[in-house]
């Protein structure tokens, strides 16, 4: 959905590790967005500059759709073989960013092939109806064109084409057709990416002793092919795609591993990843390598390490092979790099850092949540200093930062009193308060992280007690979301249950009304006035038998 240029060679002067870095953002910013709107993601290697820097206002320039005709003569000029055919792909592979004019590329050239098969089938008595019959039932022509009896005058299809250059001896011209691959590989349409079929096999045999930007375009064509077409895949599965893979992540090279981590992350995400693909891939040695390269991220490339640490995340969210990733170290080794990220923050934060620190983040998060069978425990304080620093270096640009820690925080804070009991002996309840006006989700997840520790107990309770945490309670009280509202309550009941202090505290400073006003709202009155039950027993009184009487609200 982007486009950008590797090399910067235009006027701009931009380096190739500057343009990699902004792609990396807009990839941060299509991520996001496929995880609210199922969106998918793909990715554009481009080497123009003069075409593509657009008008003054950078827009970027999309060439006009060409007619079937021309689409024909473009492809008659790369047939021919003659001097300029170079030239010829270039204008091919300008003209294939057009929408329009890759899917007349595809069909026309299957139609016209079809007309030149009827043609030379009629010379030899063949009924040419079960040609166009087959053509309009759907099923294409590349299986059957090696097998003509007059192939020697009939023109290949437009894919066939492409792939006989990209499979010749012509450094120069395998480029070009590479390139138009990888144009037609970016098309929102599943009919282009079916046409695309038969040159998988072929993109994964030059992922071996090919230049590294040959590599590197053959990697971004197979992500982009994988990503929303489930028979590319399947095909690409028994062609042996992951021990490919496999053997490609020991590059030394960071453009082919970056691109190797994105054609790993297309497939991880696809609905089959947890049944057919990780399987594969935990009986490979990609994840030992995926970690390593994780978690070398700020001294080998900052680039892969993102690609890698979305992996990760990937494999983990399938619920399949946590506790394949906890017997490599997953856990110390992410935590030790979390360390490690935090402490660049005070310093000179690499540009890019919180695209890394949010997979990364993840990966704890989801790590913690799941039930793996394995005794593992975190107990490092250090971890909440590297949360917090973390949260104050990226609240104001990078705000969905924010989330992330306090989804860790949460599952740090929910079954260790140990995380609990850091938080507040190292006075970062303050800090962590300051959050709950950031976004609706940072008021819930804070509070929810509150609710953590207020249910270890009265120790806890009146540890929040002291803090100025009632005060800001009474505002979050009156916010119109329902979530944050009865998370607000959930959190007045533990504390109401085991510091009464508290509720006096709470009544003195106007909650009696706060709570009322909810007694109307269907989906928090049941809990309102069991609170409102709690608060109206005189302080010192046996208020034991009415609060547990209102467990059954809050359950």
């Amino acid at each position: 959905m982007w486009g950008w240029r590797r090399r910067g060679a235009g006027p701009s002067g931009r380096g190739a590790e500057e343009l990699r870095a902004r792609r990396r953002e807009r990839e941060a910013a299509l991520r996001k967005a496929r995880r609210q709107e199922q969106l998918v993601s793909k990715r554009l290697l481009r080497e123009d500059t003069t075409a593509e820097e657009g008008g003054q206002d950078g827009a970027e320039i999309v060439p006009d759709p060409l007619s079937e005709d021309e689409v024909l003569e473009l492809l008659r000029a790369v047939q021919r073989g003659s001097e300029d055919r170079k030239r010829s792909l270039g204008r091919l592979r300008w003209a294939l960013q057009n929408k329009e004019t890759q899917q007349k590329f595809v069909r026309s050239a299957q139609v016209w092939h079809c007309m030149a098969v009827i043609k030379d089938m009629s010379r030899v008595a063949l009924c040419p109806s079960r040609c166009v019959g087959e053509l309009v039932c759907g099923r294409g022509w590349e299986g059957r064109r090696s097998q003509h009896p007059l192939g020697s005058t009939r023109l290949d299809g437009s894919i066939r084409t492409l792939i006989g250059i990209f499979t010749s001896s012509l450094a120069d011209m395998q480029m070009e057709a590479a390139r138009c691959l990888h144009e037609l590989s970016h098309s929102s349409d599943p009919a282009v990416a079916e046409a695309c079929l038969p040159v998988t096999s072929y993109l994964l045999t030059y992922l071996s002793g090919h230049s590294v930007e040959f590599m590197e375009l053959c990697l971004y064509t197979l992500g982009n092919l994988v990503v929303e077409s489930e028979a590319v895949r399947k095909q690409l599965l028994p062609q042996g795609i992951i021990p490919v893979l496999a053997s490609c992540i020991q590059s030394p090279h960071e453009a082919v591993l970056e691109g190797l981590g994105y054609v790993l992350s297309q497939l991880l995400q696809a609905k089959e990843a947890p049944t057919e693909i990780i399987p594969l891939v935990l009986d490979s040695v990609l994840p030992q390598h995926m970690l390593r390269l994780v978690c070398s991220g700020l001294k080998a490339g900052i680039g892969a390490a993102v690609e890698f640490a979305w992996c990760l995340h990937y494999i983990i969210c399938s619920h399949t092979a946590n506790a394949a990733l906890l017997s490599l170290g997953a856990l110390p080794a992410l935590t030790s790099l979390l360390l490690d990220l935090a402490s660049e923050i005070p310093q000179d934060a690499p540009e890019g850092l919180e695209l890394l620190v949010c997979p990364v983040l993840r990966c704890l998060s989801n790590l913690l949540a799941e039930e793996t069978g394995c005794e593992v425990q975190i107990q490092d304080e250090r971890l909440l200093i590297a949360l917090f620093l973390i949260l104050q270096c990226f609240l104001q640009q990078h705000p969905f930062i924010v989330q992330e820690c306090l989804w860790l925080l949460n599952n740090l804070t929910a079954d260790e009193p140990f995380f609990c009991s850091a938080l507040l002996s190292l006075d970062l309840l303050p800090a962590l308060l300051q959050l709950l006006p950031c976004s609706q989700m940072a008021s819930v997840l804070v509070l929810t992280v509150l609710c953590n520790i207020a249910e270890k107990g009265p120790a806890y309770c009146q540890q929040l007690h002291r803090q100025p945490a009632l005060p800001l309670l009474l505002p979050t009280l009156a916010l119109p979301d329902p979530e944050v509202v009865g998370q607000c309550l959930e959190l007045l009941h533990l504390l109401f249950l085991h510091w009464p202090e508290a509720a006096a505290d709470f009544v003195t400073q106007g909650g009696h009304r706060a709570l009322e006003q909810h007694q109307s709202t269907p989906v928090l009155q049941e809990r309102a006035r069991a609170l409102l039950d709690m608060v109206g027993q005189p302080l010192g009184a046996s208020a034991l038998s009415p609060c547990h009487a209102t467990l059954s609200a809050f359950s």
